[in-house]
């Protein structure tokens, strides 16, 4: 089994909590997408971040200065995001740590795919901008087949906590004998089940943090998640797609459906 997460905007440099133990997999198109954006001046690279002053100055000059050799951090240390906040890797223990090691991939529209103990530096790059590189019209097409390939000569279940942002990249190159399980967590809201942005993603870190604690390979045990008041709802689910939801304590919809947020 893999897990596939997104990144986080938000970022940072930990040289000395635990080790690098990989480079990217996929540095040789890192160095491209470096070289495509110190090739942009800064207005351009403002309107592709699309952000504020404060933030397009930060990365501007990391862009300038970036270093993808030296003074690296492992990459489920580096990203700051809520997800990240609730998974709290940075406290795991070692049976965690080689768990996640193994079994966990982070998607990322600068690296491709990573390994929890790759060497990352800051950047900013999501999946979905409007970037072209090396012939091709933006980073879906740019990254292409390689994301899906690269995790399917690794297993053949792919456990889906990423948004759709970035499970796009992966989702359309599968071949049918892999099974792709995606995990929706909601609330009921007028006989829907209804997704959040920040909840969805204290959940995804905390489903993390529970299958490292639990060490669960099996999809089947994926059910039994049942934190952050999240319950296994059977009626709404099927092979492919779990969906938790998280009760109000009124009485439901029967008829209740899932909306996608």
């Amino acid at each position: 089994m893999r897990i596939i997460i997104s990144p986080a905007k938000k970022m940072n440099t930990d040289t000395d909590s635990l080790p690098c133990e990989s480079m990217p997999q996929f540095f040789g198109q890192t160095e491209t997408l470096l070289c495509c954006l110190r090739n942009m001046d800064y207005a351009g690279l403002k309107a592709l971040w699309r952000c504020n002053d404060s933030i397009a100055d930060l990365n501007y000059r990391r862009v300038q200065t970036m270093d993808l050799r030296h003074a690296l951090t492992p990459a489920i240390l580096s990203y700051e995001g809520i997800q990240y906040q609730y998974m709290a890797p940075g406290v795991f223990e070692r049976e965690q740590l080689r768990y996640i090691s193994e079994h966990l991939r982070i998607l990322s529209g600068f690296y491709g795919l990573l390994r929890p103990f790759d060497g990352v530096t800051p950047y900013r790059l999501e999946m979905q901008a409007r970037l072209s590189v090396g012939g091709e019209k933006d980073l879906y097409a740019f990254w292409g087949n390689r994301l899906a390939h690269r995790l399917c000569s690794e297993t053949g279940l792919i456990l889906n906590l990423a948004s759709k942002e970035y499970s796009k990249a992966v989702l359309p190159y599968l071949p049918g004998s892999v099974r792709f399980l995606t995990c929706t967590f909601g609330e009921r809201k007028d006989g829907k089940v209804i997704e959040k942005g920040t909840l969805c993603k204290m959940a995804r870190g905390e489903m993390v943090r529970w299958l490292a604690e639990q060490q669960l390979t099996d999809p089947a045990d994926i059910r039994g998640f049942d934190r952050m008041g999240y319950t296994y709802r059977k009626e709404l689910s099927n092979q492919d797609h779990y969906v938790f939801v998280k009760e109000s304590g009124k009485k439901q919809n029967a008829n209740t459906r899932l909306d996608d947020c």
